[in-house]
């Protein structure tokens, strides 16, 4: 869905300015994303395979929900919306723990350039799997896996990208940190 996002300096800060997310990925303007990383207490993570008709990693095995902020909206808004929308997950936004804030830079070979920050938060997925409720246009399957599978992403076809692998540790590592 082409939505109207608002539009950040190489910084993170707000312009001021919105676009069309489509115009922003065709012009690399920088913008705010969400992802959420699901865990539960018996130490899975929760990952999303992309539906097929995506445009950038189709079937990928990929973050438990991600998304874009619409234009004013509040992040922890945009994060427990993007997880309503994409699994069928109620969840509240003092349940969501911000881990931090991440500069994207990826051109990608159809020529969408992903100049993005995301918002990283981890949470309890305090729901069975097999109550999630996917959304087909965005989410092709649900799987939960092992935790470790965070740390040996060099080691995996189809789950998650190699190359953010420090990435996926140090999400690793904040799980952790909330599951003591």
């Amino acid at each position: 869905m082409d939505e109207l996002i608002d539009i950040v300096d190489e910084f993170g800060n707000y312009t001021g300015k919105t676009a069309l997310k489509s115009v922003a990925h065709k012009y690399g303007y920088f913008h705010p994303t969400v992802h959420v990383w699901l865990y539960t207490k018996e130490e899975k993570v929760l990952l999303q395979q992309r539906a097929l008709t995506k445009k950038v990693f189709p079937g990928l095995w990929d973050i438990s929900v991600a998304g874009h902020v619409t234009a004013g909206e509040d992040i922890l808004v945009s994060a427990t919306r993007e997880i309503k929308e994409e699994i069928g997950f109620q969840i509240s936004t003092n349940e969501l723990i911000k881990i931090g804030t991440r500069k994207h830079m990826v051109n990608h070979p159809n020529g969408i350039i992903d100049n993005e920050f995301h918002h990283v938060f981890v949470a309890e997925l305090t729901t069975p799997i097999n109550k999630l409720i996917i959304q087909e246009e965005e989410v092709a399957a649900l799987q939960l896996f092992d935790l470790n599978t965070l740390l040996n992403t060099k080691n995996l076809e189809n789950i998650l990208l190699p190359r953010f692998h420090d990435y996926y540790c140090f999400v690793y590592d904040e799980i952790r940190n909330n599951l003591t």
